[in-house]
């Protein structure tokens, strides 16, 4: 054997094992990734994310997938002649529009079940409305109605339990239902966190379509690969967070300060960004964790 190949096999080793203390920390345990974005409409990204979660499930972890399909459904909505209206991130969702986003969020969950059982591992996709998993009420944003948009009032994980306790992959796609059985869009990252708090998560993964954060976006010397929830907190009072990632991060705070163990924003355009971030020492996106717990990171 050469020395070029013998240096790469061991190479591979040596990842092999610098992921054991990680598999082993985080066995049985609960794991939830939100998906969405750029990954999801690259076909070869969306098969590599779905690689990603069947290897964690594989090695004993817990995974639970809660997907978006904002692209989607708006490609959909133009098919049909409408045009998109977000406000304040929000899609507007008259009743059209709402009958749009369950049958494509219904199509998107099934694809993926696909995917994950062409690799072996046993998938369920579900909605918000199954088992009444997410139970909501009308959201309303700086005060106007825009429409059937779902705000979370409560979590019933009951059906998560059972099939992860069946040994089934659980996919969620985020539809819910108000006390009225009115069928509301949620969106994916209030489903995502909700879902994770509800089942105690040991991780809650962001796959986005950014790096990761940055205490100055337009620098990128200032990339933040590990912050605590007072950090985050004091860079969303001073402004330094906007956009759509002001409400991400309001959501991964909430989420850490209830129960959730970690929470990492990572590019989901990178392939096998999931497994870079918990396999490996380095990581490559941002983890938000408990202010106590940044010591203990800092050691690992």
């Amino acid at each position: 054997m050469e020395q070029k190949e013998m240096t790469t096999i061991l190479e591979k080793a040596e990842t092999l094992i610098e992921a054991l203390p990680y598999i082993q920390k985080f066995n049985r345990k609960i794991i939830v990734v939100k998906y969405g974005g750029s990954a999801m409409s690259n076909e070869e990204l969306q098969k590599n994310v779905i690689k990603d979660v069947t290897l964690l499930k594989l090695v004993g972890f817990k995974p639970i997938i809660v997907h978006g399909g904002g692209k989607e459904i708006s490609r959909w909505v133009g098919k049909v002649g409408k045009e998109a209206e977000f406000v304040n991130g929000l899609r507007v969702t008259d009743a059209e529009t709402m009958e749009i986003a369950e049958m494509v969020l219904n199509k998107v969950n099934k694809s993926l079940v696909s995917m994950v059982q062409e690799l072996g591992v046993k998938a369920v996709g579900i909605s918000g409305k199954d088992g009444g998993l997410l139970e909501c009420d009308k959201k309303y944003t700086d005060g106007k109605d825009i429409g059937f948009v779902g705000d979370i009032k409560q979590v019933n994980p009951k059906v998560l339990y059972d099939l992860l306790e069946k040994d089934f992959l659980p996919i969620v796609a985020p539809i819910g239902l108000d006390d009225k059985f009115q069928t509301y869009n949620i969106n994916a990252d209030d489903a995502a966190c909700a879902i994770a708090k509800a089942v105690s998560a040991e991780k809650l993964a962001f796959l986005t379509d950014i790096e990761g954060l940055y205490s100055d976006v337009n620098d990128k010397s200032t990339f933040i690969p590990r912050l605590t929830v007072s950090k985050a907190e004091e860079l969303i009072n001073e402004g330094c967070i906007g956009g759509g990632m002001l409400p991400k991060l309001t959501n991964c705070t909430d989420a850490v300060r209830e129960g959730v163990g970690r929470v990492h924003i990572l590019d989901g355009r990178i392939p096998h960004c999931l497994l870079l971030e918990i396999f490996t020492n380095q990581g490559i996106g941002t983890a938000i964790v408990k202010d106590e717990d940044i010591d203990v990171m800092e050691t690992e």
